[in-house]
């Protein structure tokens, strides 16, 4: 799971990234909106830690940004404001959740995992399952009928990806920019090589067309009558 934080107080950011570190997610940190709405168009997190009050672009308008481009992330809003009208607000803007500072840690680390269980259909024990396919996310194995895929990690990290965007398009730069980073030496091309390994081990139980290739787009998760 990967998580963007924005937020322009550098020890509360730096704070936030080292607990949700030490919760095993994968974590990028912009200090300013600006920085933060491009990270963020990049389409690679599955939840968005947003303040409203950053420097260059507000958070606010990071998220009508975002929606207005037909993004579904989750978002959660940090901020020291806490009347009525300024929640109504955030939330009318497209937030999913709000959360005002100064916050309890465990209050946080519940909202964030409420939000993505919501968006992945993640189970309280951690199982993201789809088209026959069940992940464990604590184990980070992949099971067929309680059989083991026997998945590497970045076959396992492809995999929980398309998953979280089942039914969506994913674009081959996406899950590069997702997996491997965006500072990574290795080409494009090794996205096509690990959908080929992930069709490859699905293969034996029939559901290796789940993964479809759009062309000229990318690939998307979804199911089809005669796959099983």
């Amino acid at each position: 799971m990967r998580i963007l934080v924005v937020e322009d107080d550098d020890v509360l950011r730096e704070a936030v990234v080292a607990l949700l570190s030490e919760e095993q997610y994968d974590v990028d940190e912009a200090a300013a909106g600006d920085e933060g709405l491009y990270a963020a168009e990049q389409g690679i997190h599955d939840l968005l830690v947003l303040d409203i009050m950053l420097p260059e672009v507000s958070g606010l308008e990071i998220v009508r940004a975002l929606r207005g481009k037909g993004s579904l992330v989750p978002i959660l809003l940090l901020t020291a404001r806490d009347s009525v009208d300024d929640r109504v607000i955030g939330l009318e803007s497209g937030a999913d959740d709000y959360l005002v500072k100064p916050f309890a840690i465990r209050e946080l680390l519940a909202r964030i995992k409420a939000l993505i269980r919501r968006k992945g259909n993640v189970a309280m024990d951690g199982l993201i399952s789809y088209g026959g396919i069940t992940l464990n996310s604590r184990a980070r194995e992949g099971l067929v009928v309680d059989q083991p895929l026997g998945l590497s990690a970045k076959e396992y990290d492809v995999l929980e990806f398309l998953i979280l965007n089942k039914e969506q398009i994913l674009t081959r730069d996406q899950i590069f920019d997702r997996i491997w980073g965006l500072d990574s030496d290795t080409t494009i091309s090794i996205v096509d090589l690990y959908i080929h390994y992930l069709r490859r081990k699905l293969a034996p139980h029939g559901l290796d067309c789940l993964i479809r290739t759009v062309r000229g787009a990318g690939f998307m998760l979804k199911e089809k009558p005669g796959c099983s």
